[in-house]
């Protein structure tokens, strides 16, 4: 099992996939918990970057989302 996070941007968004790379969007994680923490920790970067959203697969099934990242 591999959990990984797929992001959605903003229609303005000029984040190239390096750049959200380079913020760990291409990490994979063991388990669902350690995907969830590393979010946790890490979605303000996202945003910033124009992420508006995003989905966690396990390996090709979708767990749940889009999941916005919305602080209001």
């Amino acid at each position: 099992m591999s959990f990984w996070w797929e992001p959605e941007l903003a229609s303005d968004a000029t984040a190239t996939d390096d750049d959200l790379a380079a913020a760990g969007l291409s990490s994979r994680f063991d388990d669902q918990i350690d995907a969830e923490e590393w979010l946790s920790d890490n979605y303000l970067e996202l945003a910033d970057l124009g992420v508006v959203s995003v989905t966690l697969f396990d390996d090709d099934t979708k767990v749940y989302g889009p999941m916005s990242l919305d602080q209001a």
